[in-house]
């Protein structure tokens, strides 16, 4: 294996598929990174976890056909050091000479024979190609509300449908959920075909750093019944669809809200951290009263002591005190585009909804937390 590429290429191929590599693997050449020449001008980049697996294709001059592995990390700590120049990489026995101007590396790998078979293809029958912009957003809006990686459970995964030319996508954890709908363009063949999924919350929050890697204006999702390729112009992402049924999670939204609160976005949130440096870290409670155009935000912790503060809101309802774990409202509202939020309320116990005061259909219902004494 031999070949020429360009540094800004080659180093922008590794950071997207090394998403997929194992660190502390049972197989080592799961930490590495399988390059292979596929053609006179192209070599791709291939990385698994066995759950996620991640390639892409970069142009390259090939000098000699052939394929090996290199360590994720080391390859691209070395190229990310490399003057932005041309870099040779030459397979020399067990190890790969990487040559830029005047830099030299030799780098031990694996052999490719060890590497497992990553299987691209999959039917395309039932697929879609819808607009990049508007689906990645919406992973970024509800991702947060996903229960935790480690979880092997429905609720660490993202449930997307899309109907025509409106996405909807939504996650919970149990204690939030987000749901947003986005007006997309639908590429598809059959643009009348509802195509659901439902996809870790993982796998969609790698989709959504590569895209930044990426400038393509549309996504093309093939899916089996237990498989998906995700594909952004070039790269694929391959993964495990999740089985099972999703939570009826419109029918946990309110339809009704008798007191509302509308105030900036940027004010709440610094209140929020300053009154959190004296939050008990294990419940993360702040009390949210709100009463006469104010909300004052209050928390404790028996060892430290107590902070309050205060906001000029608009709210003309009848006096309401709740309580949440401040970390969920700090999410939504990090992600929120708006500069103005509202916030709707029934009951001290009822879920409550925040939302942007812009148009965009995006809602983040947080459960609160019972207040003792």
């Amino acid at each position: 294996m031999k070949f020429i590429v360009g540094k800004e290429d080659l180093l922008n191929g590794i950071r997207i598929v090394e998403r997929a590599t194992v660190v502390k693997g049972l197989q080592p050449v799961l930490a590495n990174i399988l390059i292979e020449t596929v053609a006179d001008n192209q070599i791709k980049l291939t990385a698994t976890d066995f759950d996620l697996s991640i390639t892409t294709l970069i142009n390259a001059q090939i000098e000699e056909q052939g394929k090996y592995t290199l360590p994720a990390k080391k390859l691209g700590d070395i190229i990310s050091r490399l003057q932005d120049e041309l870099v040779k990489i030459e397979l020399n026995g067990a190890s790969a000479i990487i040559t830029c101007k005047n830099s030299k590396f030799d780098i031990i790998g694996i052999s490719a024979n060890e590497f497992p078979q990553v299987e691209e293809n999959i039917s395309e029958e039932d697929s879609i190609e819808i607009e990049t912009r508007p689906f990645i957003k919406a992973i970024r809006q509800v991702v947060s509300a996903a229960a935790g990686y480690e979880t092997n459970n429905l609720l660490s995964g993202v449930v997307c449908e899309v109907n025509k030319n409106i996405l909807e996508m939504a996650a919970t954890d149990g204690n939030r959920l987000a749901r947003v709908r986005e007006v997309i363009k639908n590429n598809s063949a059959d643009g009348e075909k509802v195509f659901e999924m439902l996809l870790s919350s993982k796998v969609l929050s790698e989709l959504s750093k590569i895209a930044l890697l990426d400038e393509s204006e549309s996504i093309k999702i093939c899916k089996e019944v237990k498989k998906i390729v995700i594909t952004i112009d070039k790269t694929k992402m391959i993964t495990r669809l999740m089985q099972g049924q999703f939570p009826k999670y419109n029918q946990l939204i309110p339809q009704t809200f008798p007191k509302e609160a509308v105030m900036d976005k940027f004010n709440l949130i610094s209140a929020l951290e300053r009154v959190a440096v004296m939050v008990n870290e294990k419940n993360s409670i702040i009390k949210f009263e709100f009463a006469d155009n104010e909300l004052k935000l209050s928390g404790d912790s028996p060892e430290t002591g107590n902070s309050q503060d205060i906001l000029d809101i608009k709210y003309t309802g009848e006096p309401l005190t709740i309580a949440f774990n401040y970390k969920f409202v700090l999410e939504f509202l990090k992600i929120v585009e708006s500069e103005e939020v509202v916030i709707k309320l029934n009951s001290p116990l009822s879920a409550t909804v925040f939302a942007p005061c812009s148009e965009e259909d995006y809602i983040y219902l947080v459960m609160p937390v019972q207040l003792r004494g």
